[in-house]
């Protein structure tokens, strides 16, 4: 029987484990890859642990999420950053480099290596057949420090790419198409391999998207096969020697198929405020549109802003509309400004951003109270724009640039005219003297690490309770997002100062959620969260573990969780548990009284948990799926304690 490419990978990097879906693996980490929304808690981690140098191939530090400098905290976090990164042997893409995805990308990413990252969307790595995965930082900084990187075997889907697109339609609709019928949630533990001949007509920027996006499907990562696709790429980019050919073998078995006739599709929009409430651009109607943001990780490569130039040329977008335009990286805007497409942009009304996440973080580009924005990033969650009365579209930038030249949400075929053809670049100019790279290992030692006042350490947590005495602190529904929990835009800059970001945990569903859980905390008790199906989506922020963990909660009761916040929960000592009959959770109430007698034991036993509602009255059940391993994380209070 053959091999999937997943199981080439995972079995070329395993250490610990079998390949047996759902069995907890250990795997060998190439390449590690931070930014600086998360990277500075993941450095802090690792200094912790005291080792001198790193122990990957390659760990690459990029500043591309908090670069608008409002107050001193994202300049004195990125002094941080260069800092560790000169001490212990990290390449640094500074401010302005571009967004980490579109960067590693161009100029590290290599097939049939592994690559974590502090990242939801290091995935799109698997546009060049990296087995490249999203995880919190202290996974990230343990894997720097030499240690396994643990994930649970995953289950192997395909999804067969037939035929050629048709005009006007896109990989973003491709990918639009597969969350429409996988979903954001019920894939933990997928992931998703990409064949088919459809592929011989998709580049590498194209499967990228792809790959990027499978993160809303709640997958451990996606793959492509490195082919001939792949060599161009990596030969435009003066990598060819990077190269390798690696693909499934014609044999492998896979746990199901998803067919996609490409010819059938037609251009799409995810509809506020989820990625997978996808409908055709046609049937949502001429809905009248305010802003138009173009880039982040999903869409800005060389090709996406090449096609928004050459549908701006000799027009102007309509008066209603403003139009920002984000390039991926200060390749993709050298290379468009000497092929002559940035005047276009500029002439046809674009406002040009900086090669940085911006809008999509949501720390810049709020659109206006009750408007309508369309935007080529990978989230539309509520409230993420920085703006809660705004509605979010996600769609191509074919569809983007269409609407904004007509004010309304347009299909692209309306206007009548064959698309843009955009040829592939055979060489790019090509210029890294925006990555500092490691300094000779003698000359580290020299380096002074810089601390700002808002840089603290990470926080101490203490061995979990024999019993937990809680209070149910909140209760929430399902699709609750890691952006729920701790906001990102403005409030990130806080990201390095755990006991001031935490006074905004779950501040978008309750402003008193902080207050509430500092008083029982501070009164001995335990803080527990009380969610419906698939808590956790979205970013791998640690910090939304962290800061429930420094306001004392001790339990997450859920009726499903996802991959990366499960992981981060279990990492920071946080026990996630899922109800044995989800029926039990329509009968809970925020302030009810939990007792669970005797965890630590009970945990040992693996029994499942009974819980007794002192405040309603009755008892029930709670299961959880935790390793030794895991059982020993959260018992000695996390990761850090663990050591």
């Amino acid at each position: 029987m053959g091999k999937t490419l997943s199981e080439k990978i995972l079995g070329a990097h395993l250490q610990t484990g079998r390949l047996t879906p759902g069995e907890e693996i250990g795997i060998r980490i190439d390449q590690t890859l931070t930014q600086d929304a998360t990277g500075t808690m993941a450095y802090l981690q690792f200094e912790s642990m005291n080792i001198m140098e790193i122990r990957t191939e390659l760990s690459v530090s990029y500043i591309d999420h908090n670069t608008i400098q409002i107050g001193y905290e994202n300049a004195d976090d990125h002094r941080y950053l260069q800092s560790v990164a000169r001490r212990f042997g990290i390449h640094l893409s500074r401010a302005g480099n571009g967004i980490c995805h579109q960067v590693h990308l161009e100029r590290f990413g290599k097939p049939g290596k592994t690559l974590i990252g502090s990242d939801s969307h290091t995935p799109t790595a698997g546009a060049l057949a990296m087995l490249a995965v999203g995880a919190g930082g202290l996974d990230v900084a343990l894997a720097m420090a030499g240690k396994p990187f643990y994930l649970p075997a995953p289950r192997v889907f395909r999804i067969e790419l037939l035929g050629k697109l048709p005009p006007w339609v896109t990989a973003k609709d491709i990918i639009l198409k597969v969350l429409s019928i996988l979903t954001t949630k019920g894939n933990v533990g997928r992931i998703l391999e990409y064949g088919g001949d459809g592929l011989a007509h998709l580049s590498v920027p194209e499967r990228a998207t792809i790959a990027n996006m499978g993160a809303e499907c709640g997958v451990t990562t996606s793959l492509f096969p490195s082919d001939d696709m792949t060599r161009r790429f990596l030969a435009a980019q003066g990598r060819v020697k990077d190269w390798i050919p690696l693909h499934a073998d014609p044999d492998a078995v896979y746990e199901g198929t998803l067919t996609i006739d490409l010819s059938r599709l037609e251009p799409l929009a995810a509809r506020p405020h989820s990625p997978d409430h996808v409908s055709p651009v046609r049937e949502i109607g001429p809905l009248a549109v305010q802003q138009v943001c173009i880039g982040s990780c999903t869409n800005s490569s060389y090709k996406d802003l090449a096609t928004v130039a050459e549908m701006l040329k000799g027009k102007t977008i309509h008066p209603d509309v403003s139009l920002i335009v984000a390039p991926g990286s200060r390749q993709v805007l050298e290379n468009i400004t000497r092929d002559g497409y940035l005047q276009h942009m500029i002439a046809g009304g674009a406002r040009l951003m900086e090669n940085a996440c911006g809008f999509c973080i949501g720390n810049s580009q709020s659109p206006a109270s009750g408007s309508v924005s369309l935007r080529t990033s990978n989230r539309n969650f509520f409230g993420r724009s920085g703006t809660r009365e705004a509605d979010i579209y996600l769609v191509s930038p074919e569809t983007a640039i269409a609407s904004a030249l007509k004010g309304r949400l347009t299909d692209p075929r309306e206007l009548g005219i064959a698309p843009p053809f955009i040829p592939q670049p055979r060489k790019f100019h090509l210029d890294d003297d925006m990555i500092l790279r490691p300094l000779p290992p003698e000359d580290r030692m020299r380096v002074e690490i810089i601390r700002g006042p808002n840089i603290g350490s990470p926080p101490e947590n203490t061995p979990f309770p024999a019993d937990i005495d809680g209070e149910i602190t909140i209760k929430v529904g399902d699709k609750i997002t890691t952006d729920h929990i701790i906001p990102a835009g403005a409030r990130m800059k806080y990201r390095s100062n755990i006991p001031r970001y935490a006074r905004y945990v779950f501040e978008i569903l309750d402003r008193h959620f902080h207050e509430r859980a500092t008083r029982i905390r501070d009164e001995g008790r335990h803080n527990i969260i009380v969610a419906g199906h698939s808590y956790g989506q979205g970013s791998s922020r640690e910090h939304a573990a962290i800061c429930p963990m420094y306001l004392g909660v001790k339990v997450v009761l859920a009726k499903s969780f996802e991959r990366i916040h499960t992981a981060n929960l279990i990492n920071f000592g946080i026990l996630p548990l899922v109800f044995e009959n989800e029926g039990d959770y329509d009968a809970l109430q925020a302030g009810d009284r939990l007792r669970i007698p005797d965890v630590r034991a009970e945990l040992r036993e693996g029994k499942p948990l009974q819980i007794t509602n002192a405040t309603q009255g009755g008892t029930f059940f709670a299961l959880y799926d935790l390793t030794d391993r895991q059982q020993d994380l959260i018992l000695a209070g996390g990761a850090l304690h663990d050591r």
